[in-house]
C-alpha cells in the first residue's frame, strides 16, 4: 500500500509541475524560418505523371531476388515493378496471413537466390538470432540462438500481446517500453545477401559477420559462419547502416563519420573521413542522433551517398579507393537544418539512364522539407533556389501534409521513389502523454507500440513529383485520412500502388493506395497487436505477395489462401 501511495504521490507531483510549467510565460517562441518557405506549386495533373521511368540496375553481386539489400536495391527507392495486390476492402482470414514467431526487432529481411532447387531461403536477424526460413513455407530451417533467446520467447511475447489488445492506452506506456527493451540486445539492424548466398549483419561495434550455408547449394543445410572482420580498434564505432557496391563491397558510415568498404570475402577494407567530420562537432546526441543518423544509397557508377549533420555526401568508389575529392565526382553540399539534429533520412536515388537524376532525402528543418539534390553536374545555368544554402539542390518542398497543416515533422525513415514521383508520411503522434518527452522513447513508444490507437497514430501522406519540362519539385497530392503510423511503404509500378501499414479503429490494416491520385483502393483489416509491423515496411516478392515484419516475428499476406 505504501508503494501505491509514493507512485501516486509522484504522478501528483509531475502534473503540478506539469501544470505550472505550462503556466508560465516564457516569452515568445524562437522564431521559425521553414514556415516561412514557399510551398511546392501544384502540379498540373497528377494522373499523367509517368509509370513506365527506368528502375535501377540491378546488382549483380548481390543475391538475385526483390529484396537482396535494405529498401530492396542500392538506389534505396522502396519500390518494384513487379505488381502487387489488387483487391476489395475486408477483413483478412486468420488463414491468409502467414505468420512464424521469432522474436523482438526482426525489421527487415533479405530474400536469397534460387538454389538449384529452384527454391528461395530468407534470412533474417533479430533479438533471439540469426535464422534461416524456407521462403515458401516460412518453415525455420535452422536458428542460431543468441545469448537472450530462452528469454524472449513465445509465452513472454504473447503475454505482451493480450496486455496491449486490452490496453494500449497512455496507461500502457510501461508496457509498450517493456516490450522494446529487449531491442538493446539487437546485435545488428542491417543486412545484405550476396551471390554467394552469404549473409552479411553489420553489428554495432564495427564488425562485420558472414553467414551461410553449412553444405553449398542446400538450402535445408545448417547455418555455418563463414568469416568475419573486425575493425581495427583506432577505427571501430557504430555502423548506422549498410550496402553493397556492384563489384560486391560491403559498404557501412560509422555514425561518428568514417565510410567504410570490406571485401566480399572480408578480408580487407578501405576507409575515407567524410568530409567535415574533421571541423564539426560529430559527438552523438544519443542513440540513432550520431553525426550519421542512416544509411546510404549507391549507384551503379560507385557514387555513395550519405546524410551527416548538416551535408549532404557524395563519395566515390572505383573498386579500390574511397574518394571525397570533387576532382573524382565527389562533392557535398548543405541542406537546412532547424532542428539542428541533422536528417534522419537514408538517401533515395532518382532518375536513370538518360532521366534528370537526384538524391532525395528529408532535410533537418523542424518541419521538414523534401529536397532533391543534383546526384552528377549540376546543370549550366542552374540558379539556387529560394531559401535553400545549396545551389546542387534542384528542388525543396515543405512536408506540410496539406490541410493537416503540420507545424513540426521529421522522419528517420527514406524518401519513397518511383520515377520522378517522391513520397513522404507522417510519423509525428497526434499526441503525446504529458510525461513523455515529444522525442526519444516518447515518439518511438507512442507510434510503435501504441501506434494504432487513435489518440496517437499520425495521419498524412503526401507525394511530390519531379516536372522535367519546367525543371521543379511540384506537389502532386495530399491524403490527410491515412495513416502510417511506423513503416516505410512501398510501391508498385505494376499495380499502380503505394502500400502502407496501417491502422483504423485500433487495428492493424494493410492498406493500397493509388500511386498517381492519392485515391484509397482498398485495405484488409489485418487485426490486433500481433500484427503491429513495429517500424518495419512492406516488401513485394517474386509472385506478388506483401509480406513484412509483425510485432514478434514476420507475416506474409496471401489473400485466397
Amino acid at each position: 500500500m505504501k508503494r501505491i501511495f509514493k507512485i501516486v504521490g509522484l504522478l501528483l507531483v509531475l502534473l503540478i509541475g506539469f501544470t505550472a510549467l505550462k503556466s508560465c510565460n516564457f516569452g515568445p517562441p524562437p522564431p521559425r524560418p521553414d514556415l516561412d518557405l514557399p510551398l511546392a506549386p501544384q502540379m498540373a495533373d497528377p494522373a499523367s505523371a509517368p509509370m513506365d521511368m527506368n528502375f535501377p540496375a540491378a546488382n549483380p553481386r548481390a543475391g538475385q531476388s526483390t529484396n537482396p539489400i535494405p529498401h530492396g536495391d542500392p538506389a534505396q527507392q522502396d519500390s518494384t515493378p513487379i505488381s502487387g495486390p489488387m483487391d476489395k476492402t475486408r477483413r483478412l482470414k486468420e488463414s491468409e496471413i502467414v505468420y512464424r514467431f521469432l522474436g523482438p526487432g526482426h525489421f527487415g529481411v533479405n530474400i536469397s537466390s534460387e538454389y538449384p532447387s529452384g527454391d528461395r531461403v530468407i534470412w533474417t536477424n533479430g533479438v533471439n538470432g540469426v535464422f534461416k526460413l524456407d521462403e515458401e513455407t516460412y518453415n525455420i530451417i535452422d536458428h542460431l540462438p543468441s545469448d537472450v533467446a530462452d528469454e524472449y520467447d513465445e509465452v513472454w511475447a504473447n503475454k505482451i500481446i493480450a496486455k496491449l489488445d486490452k490496453n494500449n492506452g497512455a496507461s500502457a506506456i510501461t508496457t509498450a517500453v517493456k516490450s522494446m527493451l529487449p531491442l538493446r540486445d539487437l546485435s545488428g539492424v542491417y543486412t545484405v545477401v550476396g551471390d554467394n548466398d552469404w549473409f552479411y549483419i553489420a553489428k554495432k561495434d564495427g564488425s562485420v559477420v558472414a553467414y551461410g550455408d553449412e553444405s553449398a547449394d542446400d538450402e535445408s543445410s545448417k547455418i555455418v559462419e563463414k568469416a568475419r572482420f573486425q575493425l581495427p580498434p583506432e577505427l571501430a564505432g557504430a555502423s548506422v547502416g549498410m550496402n553493397m557496391t556492384y563489384d560486391g563491397w560491403i559498404v557501412f558510415p560509422l555514425e561518428e563519420g568514417t565510410m567504410i568498404a570490406v571485401s566480399p570475402d572480408l578480408t580487407e577494407y578501405r576507409s575515407v573521413r567524410m568530409k567535415h567530420a574533421d571541423t564539426e562537432d560529430t559527438a552523438t546526441y544519443g542513440t540513432g542522433y550520431g553525426w550519421v543518423r542512416n544509411s546510404i544509397a549507391i549507384d551503379e557508377a560507385g557514387g555513395i551517398y550519405a546524410v551527416s549533420r548538416n551535408h549532404m555526401h557524395k563519395i566515390v568508389w572505383d573498386g579500390d579507393t574511397l574518394s571525397t575529392d570533387e576532382a573524382d565526382g565527389a562533392w557535398s553540399a548543405e541542406y537546412r537544418n532547424g532542428h539542428l539534429e541533422g536528417s534522419g533520412a537514408t538517401p533515395s536515388l532518382m532518375g536513370f539512364g538518360d532521366e534528370d537524376k537526384f538524391v532525395v532525402i528529408t532535410d533537418g528543418d523542424i518541419r521538414m522539407n523534401v529536397t532533391l539534390f543534383w546526384r552528377d553536374d549540376i546543370p549550366e545555368g542552374w540558379q539556387q533556389l529560394e531559401g535553400t544554402p545549396s545551389r546542387r539542390i534542384a528542388g525543396q518542398a515543405p512536408a506540410d501534409m496539406g490541410d493537416l497543416n503540420v507545424q513540426a515533422i521529421q522522419s528517420e525513415q527514406t524518401v519513397i521513389v518511383a520515377g520522378y514521383g517522391a513520397l513522404v508520411v507522417n510519423n509525428t503522434p497526434r499526441n503525446t502523454p504529458f510525461f513523455l518527452p515529444k522525442e526519444g522513447v516518447g515518439r518511438g513508444a507512442t507510434i510503435g507500440p501504441l501506434g494504432s490507437n487513435p489518440k496517437f497514430q499520425p495521419y498524412g501522406v503526401q507525394k511530390f513529383e519531379w516536372n522535367p519540362g519546367l525543371q521543379r519539385l511540384e506537389k502532386a497530392w495530399v491524403n490527410e485520412t491515412i495513416s502510417s503510423p511506423n513503416g516505410v511503404p512501398w510501391v508498385s509500378t505494376g499495380s499502380g500502388q503505394v502500400y502502407f501499414m496501417g491502422a483504423r479503429d485500433n487495428e492493424w490494416t494493410l492498406e493500397a493506395v493509388n500511386w498517381l491520385t492519392g485515391e484509397p483502393t482498398f485495405h484488409y483489416i489485418l487485426g490486433g497487436q500481433k500484427y503491429n509491423n513495429m517500424f518495419s515496411g512492406p516488401t513485394i516478392d517474386e509472385k506478388g505477395r506483401i509480406f513484412v515484419g509483425a510485432y514478434f516475428g514476420r507475416m506474409r499476406i496471401e489473400p485466397g489462401r
